[in-house]
């Protein structure tokens, strides 16, 4: 039997902000193990979401640990700030990032997880040599901008190759999958190596949240 942990994310791009302290009590109370937040900047991606108020407004509603995933442009202006205002874990995009290596040390320095995350065309080699610092490797199986969309299957074989890096490189990285995550593909991402899963509109818009956040653990809680 795997030994991996379970780790399911609810997105908070998914969730009625206007009900915020509510949304965040049923998934919490619902067994959620992070809370994953979207800060999009309407330039790398064609979108805008929130940033440090939002963060520190969770941080206050929830004692789950904030996942952070910057989908911006200089993504180091936010680190101080952001980890200040309780995020657990930093994500940096690769495309972004061309001093990756960094990036990833100054996360550290800061208290906090340090993670890259690739989009769905990126090529896994931007992250090899960095792949022993990594505390969290996200791979997206979709167009990063928009919650709702449609899983890109191909990005499957990516997800077992990833695995494949970390397990070369001796890395305790967390492996997790962002995009499209619901009842129909969080099984086949198990079994390619992935541990965390970022479920937006599968959790936050189902009729029982606590029973949605269950049956996505239990599909995945068998041998990969």
């Amino acid at each position: 039997m795997t030994t991996r942990k379970i780790r399911i994310a609810p997105s908070l791009l998914a969730a009625d902000i206007g009900r915020l302290r509510e949304e965040l009590a049923i998934i919490e109370e619902g067994g959620a193990d992070w809370l994953h937040l979207d800060v999009m900047d309407g330039v790398f991606v064609p979108n805008l979401t929130f940033g440090e108020k939002i963060i520190d407004t969770c941080r206050r509603y929830t004692k789950l640990p904030l996942d952070v995933h910057l989908m911006v442009v200089e993504p180091e202006k936010y680190f101080e700030s952001f980890v200040k205002a309780g995020a657990a874990t930093l994500t940096v995009h690769v495309e972004t990032a061309p001093h990756l290596h960094r990036q990833l040390m100054r996360i550290k320095e800061l208290g906090a997880m340090a993670g890259a995350t690739l989009n769905p065309s990126t090529s896994l080699e931007t992250i090899r040599e960095v792949a022993s610092d990594l505390d969290l490797l996200l791979i997206m199986t979709v167009n990063p901008g928009f919650g709702g969309q449609k899983f890109i299957h191909n990005t499957v074989a990516k997800i077992a190759r990833a695995r494949e890096i970390l397990t070369a490189a001796h890395s305790n990285a967390l492996l997790e999958v962002d995009g499209g995550v619901a009842r129909e593909t969080i099984q086949t991402c198990w079994r390619a190596g992935a541990d965390t899963f970022v479920a937006g509109n599968a959790v936050f818009a189902a009729k029982d949240p606590k029973a949605e956040i269950a049956a996505l653990r239990a599909l995945c809680a068998e041998t990969a």
